[in-house]
């Protein structure tokens, strides 16, 4: 926690405007790269990232995709209050969530919910700025072109990591093969740019008690859809409510079951880059079942 909660409070009266001052910080967990804690005092409550001085960029990232994602009034995220640094550490104070249990119903909303998303029309692939995915820098310049933005930007920037970090010979050679075949996988398809969560795992959204869906954690940009839906899938799934509202809403082309795999390659290749150990066995397996798809 900060040596001087100072800079904090004077960023979250001046965001809400109304004095705040810390009576009381509580550690939470859930996360592999930032410390977390709830605050009170004041009679109010929010909710505060933390992590080195160095990271502001990450924190910044992130607040501006949480407000896109508000902006578009489909889908409920936390509102970020205020971020700024101090005592070396850099800090991000969101709005506070009571979150409770979800269930097919929740799943549902967040289905048609995340499909309006989607249907907003972005100008271009890419964002204004780079971001991150987990910790990793995840660049975002602006391209008409997604193939070409997925092959560099995406799959490009990875393997170019996973060579640095020691990727095997065939896994880093399989991936170039893969670049150069993209045009195969989008025959027949033309993505046009939506709004993206960049990051939608099943740990990055809960239900509030009276089942309304929020997503958290973004690493947005404008990109396929199908990116993140494929990304629901990749650990372990949201369950049928959901896959049923969202196709229901805004149906899924018949390519995305390949496409899928190829989204989720970015994350098994970025996992790998993060942690190593298996990653880069699925990463071989994904590469190889996709470069037979259109062999």
């Amino acid at each position: 926690m900060p040596s001087d909660w100072q800079a904090v409070e004077n960023a979250v009266s001046e965001a809400t405007g109304r004095p705040f001052r810390v009576a009381s910080s509580r550690p939470v967990g859930g996360g592999c790269i930032n410390q977390a804690a709830v605050i009170e005092g004041c009679g109010q409550r929010f909710f505060i990232k933390l992590n080195s001085a160095a990271l502001l960029p990450m924190f910044a990232a992130e607040a501006d995709g949480l407000r896109a994602i508000l902006e578009t009034g489909t889908v409920r995220a936390p509102q970020p209050l205020a971020c700024g640094c101090s005592g070396g550490e850099a800090w991000l104070v969101l709005e506070y969530l009571e979150f409770g249990a979800g269930g097919p119903a929740a799943a549902t909303r967040l289905g048609e919910r995340l499909a309006a998303m989607h249907a907003t029309p972005g100008e271009y692939f890419g964002w204004h700025r780079d971001n991150t995915i987990g910790s990793t820098a995840q660049r975002n310049a602006p391209t008409g072109d997604w193939i070409g933005f997925y092959r560099e930007q995406r799959l490009g920037f990875q393997l170019a990591l996973a060579a640095e970090n020691g990727a095997p010979g065939r896994l880093l050679d399989s991936g170039r093969e893969l670049q150069e075949r993209l045009p195969q996988f989008f025959q027949g398809y033309s993505p046009t740019p939506s709004l993206l969560h960049g990051d939608l795992w099943g740990g990055n959204w809960e239900a509030t008690g009276d089942g309304e869906p929020v997503i958290f954690d973004p690493a947005v940009y404008c990109g396929d859809r199908e990116a993140d839906i494929a990304m629901t899938e990749l650990f372990g799934g949201f369950g049928p409510a959901f896959y049923e509202a969202y196709d229901s809403a805004l149906p899924l082309d018949a390519g995305y079951q390949t496409r899928r795999t190829l989204y989720n390659l970015y994350h098994v290749l970025n996992h790998f880059n993060l942690f190593g150990g298996g990653y880069a066995g699925q990463a071989r397996h994904s590469i190889d079942e996709l470069l037979a798809s259109v062999r």
